[in-house]
């Protein structure tokens, strides 16, 4: 069974090392993806230790024989907030063949989804109306 995409209850959002991401730290925008090698707790969902969020190396803590941690997780205190899908991900969400069955079946997201790529190619590109 591979882990190239599937889908995270908990965090309300695609996981899997298909899926391109940033780091979920604060403020870090290094590009991963949401696979096995950069999720806290080492395992599926974060296992029983991790938050289940996905980090760069800069902000993953790999301690000797016990599963990779985020700062928050290896002080066991509260995660951070995930952060939300990458633009590219999205509009591989909205544009290939291989997503039409879902796009039908969640018309609302897809319209929540363009949305957001509008709104992030408006903060690179600046908003044209106030030049």
């Amino acid at each position: 069974m591979g882990w190239s995409i599937g889908y995270d209850d908990t965090w309300k959002r695609d996981v899997g090392y298909g899926v391109p991401a940033y780091c979920d730290h604060p403020g870090c925008s290094e590009e991963i993806d949401r696979g096995l090698a950069f999720v806290c707790g080492g395992d599926v969902y974060g296992a029983s230790r991790g938050c289940g969020l996905f980090f760069c190396a800069r902000h993953m803590y790999v301690p000797m024989r016990r599963p990779q941690l985020c700062e928050r997780c290896e002080k066991r205190r509260k995660p951070f907030n995930a952060k939300s899908d990458h633009p590219d991900w999205i509009n591989w969400k909205l544009t290939d063949d291989s997503w039409q069955q879902w796009r039908d079946e969640n018309q609302e997201l897809v319209v929540a989804l363009r949305r957001v790529l509008a709104d992030a190619k408006t903060k690179i590109t600046g908003d044209a109306a106030g030049c």
